[in-house]
């Protein structure tokens, strides 16, 4: 290396670029400068590093959370602020044990590892990290060199901080100071993983939106991460500092639900010995969100109107109002218009909610995030259960990608979850990379395509039988059965009712068709 900085590094600084191309570009230079592996930028969020920009290692690494005291070597580079060699003798483990995309699923050789902590305002930003299978690649003079391309790479952060600053003057005045005090949008927030187009737009939107008073009614299917998405408001919102109270509308009992709403009065019912405030005072000043808002029943409904129309609450039993300041998040899944033509939902109280609708985009529909959020899910297992890697088999990938997720970002957690455990099972040693094979993620994913058109002389034979009709609508009963069990994580109830059944009835069906039999195995 005859020179401390490349001079390409300096020309991406240079050059008009989106925050995460430029750190990209960035990481994709200093793995050439210095003939390494892999280079990896991880930012520091609490407890965590978060990989912003990667080069060398497998895609879905980007998805993954680095809880700091669980990794010794990043531990100890943030420890310290110059650059830190680890000897190829080091006994610490590698935090990209069988990440690398050399060498996928395999441990890491003896090798080289150096890194350092970046800085900005003072205070620890993250991590900068550089991998190299040779040993000996990193000596004195990488070191010093190193040194001088983390303060490139910290001006490089800085700049994309700023230009997060200078995008968020162009949206409205409101929503400026909400997301002031996230000024690096490179792969969305802490928790919601991805970075599909049908992502980042939904973030921007939600951004633009948050800062406002207006109520916000999120609507997607079950399992899309409604709940995550009303918390991304709320902390984006000026009224962050302020509690965010949730309720889910579908576990209150009709008998209750004015009641834990709107709160009682002393002798309001019988065992209503004290006064008790609702949650509309426990979110006084902040916000409230109102999940599976469809389940309301009518008569709670027409008092939330009133709330949503003049601010004013009035307890059960008690004779004066009170005033509350609650902005409305409401969250479904179900076609609340549908509802309202049924007249099972209030129509003025569907226009006052639904004053700005955001449609959440399914799994399905979100590409690359399903493996992102898998190397999320990776992780946390990775922690949990205790084991040096966990990863998946390529395989097993692409099973991921052509699986149609019925059940969303939620089945996808416990599709990992569950395959993490089968591997455990079936012997696999808490001390080895564990891969997973597709064979364990126990998806359907349907017949893979030819890998050649199909020649028209080589036709079926005209012995084999073809299913009856009555055999192949049976089939199809099963499919859809199990794809409504699935997308309401085997809640009978609610499964009879997005199939337009009685619950007695779907569990006759599916005791009929040998469903029960075999789910009971599983």
């Amino acid at each position: 290396m005859n020179t401390l900085v490349d001079p390409d590094l300096l020309a991406e600084l240079s050059q008009d670029l989106a925050p995460a191309e430029r750190l990209q570009r960035l990481v994709g230079q200093l793995r050439t400068r210095f003939h390494c592996g892999a280079v990896v930028l991880l930012r520091l969020e609490e407890s965590f590093l978060r990989p912003v920009a990667i080069d060398g290692l497998v895609g879905e690494a980007l998805g993954r959370r680095f809880a700091v005291h669980q990794h010794p070597r990043l531990a100890a580079l943030l420890a310290q602020r110059e650059v830190l060699c680890f000897d190829k003798d080091s006994q610490l483990p590698d935090p990209y044990d069988g990440l690398l995309d050399a060498l996928p699923g395999a441990p890491l050789p003896v090798h080289d590892c150096m890194g350092v902590a970046l800085w900005l305002d003072a205070r620890p930003w993250g991590v900068l990290t550089l991998d190299a299978l040779r040993t000996g690649t990193f000596g004195p003079a990488e070191r010093r060199a190193l040194a001088h391309c983390a303060l490139l790479v910290q001006a490089a952060v800085r700049m994309a901080q700023r230009d997060g600053e200078i995008s968020q003057l162009r949206l409205a005045p409101s929503a400026r100071a909400s997301s002031a005090d996230t000024p690096l949008p490179l792969a969305g927030d802490a928790e919601i993983v991805g970075q599909s187009p049908a992502l980042t737009q939904l973030l921007h939107e939600l951004r633009v939106v948050a800062g406002s008073e207006l109520p916000v009614l999120l609507l997607g299917e079950t399992g899309v991460g409604k709940e995550l998405f009303a918390r991304w408001l709320h902390r984006h919102s000026p009224r962050s500092d302020k509690p965010l109270v949730h309720v889910n509308c579908a576990a209150l009992p009709e008998s209750l639900a004015e009641s834990e709403l709107f709160g009682h009065a002393r002798g309001a019912f019988s065992g209503a010995l004290a006064e008790r405030p609702g949650r509309f005072e426990a979110a006084d000043g902040g916000t409230l969100f109102l999940d599976e808002v469809g389940e309301l029943p009518l008569a709670v409904q027409a008092k939330l109107l009133r709330t949503l129309q003049n601010g004013e609450i009035q307890r059960l039993g008690a004779d004066q109002p009170r005033h509350v300041d609650v902005r409305i998040l409401a969250a479904t899944n179900r076609r609340l218009r549908e509802q309202v033509a049924a007249g099972s939902f209030r129509a003025d109280l569907y226009h006052r909610l639904s004053v700005y609708p955001v449609p959440i985009p399914p799994l399905r529909e979100r590409g690359s995030d399903v493996l992102l959020l898998a190397g999320r899910f990776l992780e946390l297992n990775r922690a949990r259960l205790g084991l040096r890697s966990l990863r998946l088999a390529p395989a097993a990938q692409e099973a991921l990608a052509r699986y149609r997720w019925p059940g969303n970002v939620r089945e996808l957690e416990h599709v990992i979850s569950r395959a993490a455990l089968k591997a455990l099972s079936q012997g696999a040693h808490p001390g080895d990379i564990v891969t997973l094979e597709s064979a364990l993620l126990d998806l359907d994913t349907g017949p893979s395509p030819p890998s050649s058109p199909i020649n028209p002389s080589h036709r079926a034979s005209p012995t084999a039988a073809a299913p009856s009709l009555h055999q192949a609508v049976q089939a199809c009963q099963r499919q859809h059965i199990h794809a409504a069990l699935a997308q309401h994580q085997g809640n009978w109830a609610q499964a009879a009712r997005s199939l337009g059944l009685d619950a007695s009835n779907l569990h006759k069906l599916a005791k009929r068709l040998g469903l029960k039999e075999t789910l009971s195995k599983q």
